[in-house]
């Protein structure tokens, strides 16, 4: 009997988007306005590029970012949900797809001590260059309409799905926990014996219930949270059964 967690990062981890929290190592700590308006929806990965050029253009070194990076805040509970999952290995495997970077999410759980909670971690490779420059690049590529250019988080679940399977892991159930819209894809994925847990008010949330008002919905079960100490709950239960 083992259970899959399946966490987003931003906004569900951390209590904020790093990819703008990382702005506050911009001179004034602000982008200048000709940059913030050349974002294109679905094109956020090629953005961020342009923002890591503007900070190394400006100075702005490696070391900084980590010290920046690692003042962010994780969620109400979460590192008590985290603590928690870390205790109970043997019953969760858990890993995060999130369309944050490999460079911020490294720095981040290895400077609270939580990057052995995680099995992996799925989102856009991210290394510095040779003239200290933050490069990202696109996770994969997809044919889903759904999703932002660089990332759909089903293809990303349903490949480690079945690369598990080959090596002899099935799960007794899923349990999604995330926040944003590009979460709805993999949410629409599951089955009714998994869990899509969305963090109340936001983006998930509110896509979840149109469906269900469109006559719709999703096949699996919702449970909303507004701190993490309402999915350690949950697990807990899981746990007893």
């Amino acid at each position: 009997m083992k259970f899959l967690l399946v966490f987003d990062f931003d906004h569900t981890i951390v209590d904020e988007n790093s990819d703008t929290w990382i702005v506050k190592c911009a001179p004034e700590k602000k982008l200048p306005n000709g940059l913030r308006n050349s974002y294109r929806p679905g094109h956020w990965t090629e953005y961020m590029g342009r923002v890591f050029v503007y900070l190394g253009d400006n100075g702005v070194k490696e070391d900084e970012m980590k010290r920046t990076m690692t003042t962010i805040p994780f969620t109400a509970g979460m590192v008590d949900l985290l603590g928690f999952i870390g205790e109970n290995k043997e019953l969760f495997d858990c890993i995060i797809v999130s369309d944050s970077n490999t460079v911020f999410i490294d720095w981040i759980l290895k400077a609270a001590d939580f990057h052995k909670v995680f099995d992996e971690v799925f989102t856009n490779p991210a290394a510095f260059s040779s003239t200290g420059y933050l490069t990202v690049q696109n996770f994969h590529a997809h044919h889903c309409e759904k999703c932002p250019k660089n990332l759909c988080k089903r293809k990303v679940l349903k490949e480690f799905l079945d690369k598990q399977l080959e090596r002899g892991v099935s799960y007794t159930q899923i349990v999604y926990i995330g926040d944003g819209g590009n979460d709805l894809c993999p949410v629409m994925f599951l089955k009714k014996d998994d869990t899509a847990m969305p963090r109340q008010g936001y983006t998930l949330e509110k896509k979840i219930s149109q469906l269900a008002q469109d006559l719709s919905p999703v096949e699996c079960s919702v449970l909303a949270w507004s701190s993490a100490i309402d999915i350690i709950s949950y697990l807990k239960l899981l746990i007893k059964e």
